[in-house]
């Protein structure tokens, strides 16, 4: 049997599943969604374990899913709006005091003070573990890098990050390392 490349768009599924999402004015969606991550106003404490609702949902159509959802957890919306919600008002409170310095100083910490201290650290980590394993060590190429890998211990793809990493996904980097090390 040949194998054939079928492309399914976003669109499409969601045509499929008849579930149509809104659309938000640009930066919208980016700073609720920063809001609600900072808070955890998404959080199963306050929506409920949606993996697991959806499972247990017995109805395999959006409409039926909202119905249901709403009537399992009547509150969740409103407690993730009222949580989400308060961070908004914290941005709005810090956001005036954002200045050209500020912005600044955050570049040059960022780039300076965490960059250096980040790279410093790598090697003696993959030293170390290379010693424990017994195996020779190399730090990325450009192109593994920017695939979330800062190096190699014999053929383990490693990636190391602070433990302040963690809890800022919301930065979106992508790590396809077989290992990550935390310090």
């Amino acid at each position: 049997m040949r194998t054939r490349k079928i492309r399914i768009t976003i669109d499409e599924l969601k045509e499929i599943v008849g579930a149509e999402d809104k659309k938000f004015p640009k930066y919208v969606s980016p700073i609720i969604n920063l809001a609600g991550r900072f808070s955890q106003g998404t959080r199963p404490k306050v929506v409920g374990q949606l993996t697991e609702l959806i499972k247990e949902c017995p109805h395999k159509d959006y409409e039926g899913w909202k119905k249901w959802y709403l009537n399992k957890k009547p509150n969740a919306i409103n407690d993730a709006t009222t949580i989400i919600m308060g961070m908004i008002s914290n941005f709005k409170l810090v956001t005036p005091t954002i200045d050209v310095e500020i912005v600044r100083e955050w570049v040059e910490d960022l780039v300076l003070v965490k960059t250096f201290i980040g790279l410093r650290f790598q090697e003696p980590i993959l030293k170390r573990i290379a010693s424990i394993l017994k195996e020779e060590y190399r730090f990325s190429t450009p192109k593994e890098e920017s695939r979330g890998i800062d190096g190699y211990v014999g053929e383990i793809s490693i990636s190391i990050k602070p433990e302040t990493w963690k809890t800022q996904k919301h930065l979106g980097e992508v790590l396809q390392a077989d290992k990550i090390i935390y310090y």
